[in-house]
């Protein structure tokens, strides 16, 4: 979907460094940020403290400034947040304009979102239907949609050889039955609904103290 990301910053959500590591050499700068129920890992793998490029954040306080990234890869984000809404904003937030987002979230009607030993049997699947009006009332306009992830899930080596003649199959043949549903979308000013969208931040106020007075009720007038 993305074969050319060169000069942008690119942020993955969630679990997205597996896909992230073939960006690294292209992108002018890559981030992986992980919610903070999650936990975080360094990364990559080997690289000294210095050079780490994940850390771990709240899903509504992202520690990066406005319109700061080109791209957002959201893998094990969405179907695990308790707020879809407050993290879809946040996104957004960081976005920037006609900047790209993809997400991918355990498809609905497939077997593997009823698999427990998976990740994707955990969480709120979605179906396709489901998630692109999730976006859309976000202010995100998708743009491709496709589905992957054909094969079982099980870990018998002979299913596993045979993924890619699954994929290539049930991408053709099967395609609502994939076990990921993924949506490429883009960051547009027009392209969603802002009522009633509260914006919500830590803050305190500094209260002095007064002695109490009597309130005359109005009953007894």
């Amino acid at each position: 979907m993305w074969p050319d990301v060169s000069d942008m910053n690119v942020l993955g959500f969630g679990y997205a460094t597996p896909y992230l590591s073939p960006l690294r050499d292209q992108a002018e700068r890559v981030i992986a940020v992980m919610p903070d129920h999650m936990g975080v890992l360094p990364w990559p793998a080997g690289m000294p403290g210095d050079q780490n490029l994940s850390t771990v954040a709240l899903e509504d306080e992202i520690p990066l400034p406005d319109l700061s990234v080109n791209r957002i890869l959201m893998i094990h984000g969405l179907e695990y947040t308790e707020n879809a809404r407050q993290l879809l904003r946040e996104m957004w937030r960081v976005l920037s304009d006609g900047g790209r987002m993809i997400v991918v979230v355990p498809n609905r009607r497939s077997i593997w979102s009823r698999a427990d030993h998976t990740p994707f049997g955990h969480g709120h699947p979605y179906s396709m239907e489901q998630l692109n009006r999730t976006l859309r009332r976000s202010m995100f306009t998708p743009v491709r949609e496709t589905r992957a992830l054909f094969f079982p899930p099980s870990r018998r080596r002979f299913w596993l050889s045979a993924a890619p003649a699954w994929e290539r199959v049930g991408e053709r043949w099967f395609s609502p039955l994939g076990g990921v549903a993924m949506v490429e979308a883009i960051k547009q000013i027009y392209g969603g609904e802002m009522v009633g969208e509260a914006q919500r931040r830590r803050s305190y106020v500094r209260v002095r103290a007064t002695a109490p007075q009597a309130v005359r009720s109005p009953i007894s007038e």
